[in-house]
């Protein structure tokens, strides 16, 4: 892999890992339009890795909200006034939401790196699931703040999450809408996606980073250095996205994401039947 496509992978895991568009998808045709395999291993680890970089920026962007909720779950644990607390509630939404991702996750994995990373899946989940954002946005009550939360929230969110492991679907588009449709708000709906993100994709490129170690930096892999750039650069992007993000959706709803995810699936639908790429 050269510099500069190392770079450019790191911008477009940086831009999309966080908006509901599908990052992996995004990465999936752009490393076919490059020229890669994306069945490989070292292609498939390479673009788990990166994603570290976009979740240490969310680490930095919410750390106060991190340590607030971590401490408020220890101080739960120790008393019954700290479990009033509505941050030890949320603290256990995250963990049942988080575990009961990983565990599917690994039940899964053969089959989510394997036929789920044709660009046929790919463009029929982007266009399929921008239905359910649709109904979201458009049905749900968001009549519900953090506060609110609890771990049941953090257990349906964490199944609702599990639609995301078809690359297409996106993460945080799975878990906003979800959210909406509990009739959680907007903005709590995205934090939640965030939160639940962090442990989720930190887990997932740590894992890629250990077993495909070999794979990334052997004779016709990626390379750690290629890897170590795009991480960086993702870092770097996907912090501005964070942002850009938690203020738009406080006064703007989805449509144009689903209107952009439609318009993906169609143009890579197209890019298929012509010809232009292969579907994995």
């Amino acid at each position: 892999m050269e510099w500069w496509q190392s770079i450019l992978l790191g911008i477009v895991e940086g831009v999309t890992e966080f908006l509901p568009i599908s990052s992996t998808g995004h990465l999936t045709l752009v490393e076919k339009l490059m020229g890669f395999h994306i069945d490989d291993p070292s292609v498939t680890a390479y673009t788990a890795v990166i994603q570290v970089g976009a979740m240490i920026a969310s680490i930095v962007y919410f750390w106060k909200d991190i340590v607030r909720i971590v401490v408020a779950w220890f101080g739960g644990l120790r008393s019954a006034e700290g479990r009033k607390n509505p941050d030890y509630q949320l603290g256990w939404a995250v963990i049942v939401g988080f575990a009961v991702t990983a565990v599917i996750a690994l039940l899964l994995k053969d089959f989510i790196t394997g036929p789920l990373r044709s660009l046929w899946f790919i463009a029929g989940a982007l266009i399929g699931w921008s239905v359910v954002m649709f109904l979201g946005d458009r049905l749900g009550k968001q009549q519900r703040g953090e506060q609110s939360i609890t771990w049941k929230d953090g257990l349906l969110l964490g199944l609702i999450q599990c639609f995301s492991l078809i690359p297409g679907v996106s993460r945080s588009g799975a878990t906003i809408s979800g959210g909406l449709l509990m009739g959680i708000d907007r903005v709590t709906a995205t934090r939640m996606s965030f939160f639940l993100g962090i442990p989720t994709l930190v887990a997932a490129g740590g894992y890629q980073a250990i077993s495909e170690a070999s794979a990334i930096a052997g004779r016709g892999g990626v390379g750690w250095g290629a890897t170590l750039v795009g991480t960086l650069v993702s870092f770097v992007v996907a912090y501005a996205s964070i942002a850009w993000l938690l203020r738009y959706v406080q006064s703007n709803d989805f449509r144009w994401f689903v209107v952009y995810r439609v318009l993906l699936g169609l143009v890579i639908l197209g890019l298929l039947v012509g010809g232009v790429v292969t579907a994995s």
